[in-house]
């Protein structure tokens, strides 16, 4: 299921964009190109993901800026349509239709000229064939998921944009869906896929676009941004049945750069080594005799993370 890949500049070009509803900002003033291959969209719930992926793929107005997909504007623009495929986040499937109707249906409505082949043809590149003809009402998340894919790409589109894809599918489900997505970028095709988990785009992109609060905080190579995140210092907060003398005995590890003690007796340290202080704390409980209750880090969320890196 080859691509036809006809574009000779960045196939998506978002040049300052914004989008604002009212008084709230949805996306303010973004910049960025994506090349076929696998790029991905990394932000927490609410960061203007998928707004943006709305505005690349023509389905909402730009309020500020422009956009173009394979050199050409994308709002209004029929012949545009035909060589994007879009996945969105909500499931968008009746459960009554068996997975052939499903992308069948889909084919047709894109003018596919042979749709009964591009149907079987999609349905095989999936993987699907045995489930075909079973009511999606009866499939599994991953196996809706990979039907879904294949109505995505039945008539066999340049750009893909896909919106969570991998929400509420298990490990296997997971490896499967990113199997498909890597052979699809092998063909030649560009695909941005949003998601707010970490591990889930380093498993598959090498080019990263991090949105906070409607920002880009940060694009580039993944390994250049993880890099930069095991850089970063984190707050550590330990809770035990002796905080004042952990306190004084923690400060002296290598691996510390401050310390100080909450009101409700926890320990917070400040470490720019995790692992290390992962390796030596148990061993300076036990010299010390204090049982450790409770090993937390603060800064796990997205937001810390994306606050560490515009900041630095």
């Amino acid at each position: 299921m080859s691509a036809d890949t006809r574009s000779t500049g960045p196939t998506i070009l978002v040049d300052h964009v914004s989008r604002w509803f009212g008084s709230v900002v949805s996306v303010a003033d973004i910049s960025f190109q994506v090349q076929p291959g696998i790029t991905g969209l990394l932000g927490p719930n609410g960061a203007g993901k998928t707004t943006l992926l709305r505005m690349i793929c023509g389905l909402a107005e730009v309020s500020e800026g422009e956009v173009k997909l394979l050199d050409q504007p994308v709002r209004n623009n029929p012949e545009i349509y035909r060589r994007v495929g879009v996945m969105s986040e909500h499931e968008s499937v009746y459960d009554f239709m068996n997975g052939r109707q499903f992308v069948q249906f889909e084919a047709k409505l894109r003018g596919v000229p042979n749709p009964d082949d591009a149907t079987d043809e999609a349905i095989a590149y999936v993987g699907l064939e045995h489930a075909a003809d079973r009511p999606m009402g009866t499939y599994s998340r991953g196996m809706r998921q990979r039907m879904r894919l294949a109505a995505t790409i039945v008539h066999k589109p340049e750009v893909l944009l896909l919106d969570e894809p991998l929400n509420g599918t298990d490990p296997r489900q997971r490896v499967q869906f990113q199997g498909l997505l890597r052979k699809l970028a092998a063909e030649g095709r560009t695909i941005l896929i949003s998601s707010h988990i970490l591990e889930e785009i380093e498993q598959l992109a090498d080019t990263v676009l991090l949105i906070v609060a409607g920002k880009l905080a940060a694009s580039g190579d993944y390994r250049a941004i993880r890099a930069k995140l095991n850089e970063r210092p984190y707050h550590v907060r330990i809770v035990s049945d002796k905080p004042r003398e952990l306190a004084s005995r923690v400060v002296g590890l290598d691996s510390i750069d401050a310390v100080n003690v909450d009101p409700d007796g926890g320990v917070i340290v400040l470490t720019r080594d995790l692992l290390r202080l992962q390796r030596d704390l148990p061993k300076l409980a036990q010299t010390g005799e204090i049982r450790l209750l409770r090993v937390e880090s603060l800064d796990d969320s997205l937001e810390s993370v994306f606050g560490y890196l515009v900041g630095g």
